[in-house]
């Protein structure tokens, strides 16, 4: 799958990337600080001087979120729950925390910790201020720091999804009322109205002269409310999935072939399934690997019959896979973790069944018809 980010580098066993989006967002606000915020607060600076500032600054702030969204996930490392990345994009940063909380006091502990990182930054550079009078340029730079992050940390505890103070607030209704969904929904709905109350706001800044700031306040507040309602989404979707297991939704009927067959023999046997299924490759002691149709493509067809599908096929200890008893919202968020649209189901040695995102969704739609009969029939 092609990933719009940029590696650059490891922290705390943690990949931090950068989004293709964050260098328009870096671009922008170098700009605008260069051109706009500097010059009115510290006159007699030369341009490269305002320019030089407004990229270090930009630069200085995304490296003060990178902070924040590292404070949530080395609380989360704490608490045994895996972070593999980092992402900083055009409206910050995000940590991909790859299970949810097992608790409510987990959930505070993992959302707080965000908005008092950036606190504590905003307050070390309000500190830092007096020491660096004497070179302008630092003081200019530790005094856009400390109230930026200042504004991050109350900007952060609003309390509405997906902002870290809805998950505060997600966290104490959990605890208070012992339902995670009904928290959830209360969360995502409170962030949906902050969200449209931004949009409404900026509208307003836009009509009364501020067009600038107007429309970056609508823009995140529609980022704000599509996020909010995303979550909303998901949550109602995780609900309906919740009891059901990756076995009541998998497809049994996969096609193997033993390892020895060519390519060959294996587009003959199995007629090469137009439904894009993997085919599962065997031994007598079980299955070793799945050759995918897009791998059997990669091979021109006049090779087919001297080429072994072993030697094509995905071995099946470097595959992310399932167990046929896992939750089917666990196999859900795996695969968009993974960016897999379907996922082998193992069982011991064996392969017992191929899952789907297009499985999942026709479970559901099955759910949601009988729930819909059960319905009419009460």
């Amino acid at each position: 799958m092609l990933r719009h980010v940029i590696p650059i580098g490891r922290l705390f066993g943690i990949s931090i990337d950068l989004d293709y989006s964050w260098f328009l967002i870096v671009g922008l606000l170098a700009w605008l600080l260069a051109v706009s915020y500097y010059p009115a607060e510290f006159r007699g600076w030369t341009p490269g001087e305002y320019w030089a500032m407004g990229v270090i600054t930009a630069v200085m702030l995304f490296v003060s979120v990178l902070m924040h969204e590292l404070a949530h996930s080395v609380v989360a490392q704490h608490f045994g729950i895996e972070v593999p990345r980092i992402t900083l994009f055009l409206f910050g940063g995000v940590s991909q925390i790859a299970t949810e909380p097992p608790d409510a006091k987990t959930e505070f502990w993992i959302a707080v910790v965000g908005p008092l990182t950036s606190l504590a930054l905003a307050a070390f550079c309000w500190e830092v201020e007096p020491l660096v009078a004497g070179s302008q340029p630092l003081y200019a730079l530790a005094k856009y720091l400390a109230i930026i992050n200042l504004v991050l940390a109350i900007f952060n505890l609003i309390p509405g999804a997906p902002l870290d103070g809805g998950r505060v607030l997600r966290a104490i209704l959990w605890r208070v009322s012992r339902n995670q969904h009904r928290a959830t929904m209360i969360t995502a709905l409170t962030g949906r109205f902050f969200g449209f109350l931004l949009i409404f706001y900026g509208l307003w800044r836009m009509l009364t002269g501020d067009f600038a700031g107007g429309i970056w306040i609508a823009f995140i507040g529609w980022f704000l409310e599509s996020a909010a309602s995303a979550q909303t989404h998901q949550e109602a979707l995780k609900y309906q999935l919740g009891g059901h297991i990756v076995a009541d939704a998998m497809q049994r009927n996969i096609a193997e072939v033993h390892s020895d067959a060519t390519l060959q023999a294996l587009a003959e046997q199995t007629g090469l399934p137009s439904n894009g299924r993997p085919v599962v490759v065997t031994t007598p002691q079980g299955a070793i690997g799945v050759v995918t149709l897009d791998r059997i493509r990669s091979v021109p067809s006049d090779a087919w019959p001297a080429t072994m599908a072993v030697q094509v096929m995905t071995p099946l200890q470097s595959m992310k896979t399932i167990a046929p008893n896992a939750i089917l919202w666990s196999a859900l968020e795996r695969m968009g973790r993974n960016g897999a649209d379907q996922i082998p189901v193992v069982d011991g040695n064996g392969i017992v069944g191929m899952l789907s995102r297009e499985d999942i969704l026709h479970y559901l739609g099955v759910l949601q018809s009988f729930q819909g009969w059960n319905g009419r029939r009460r």
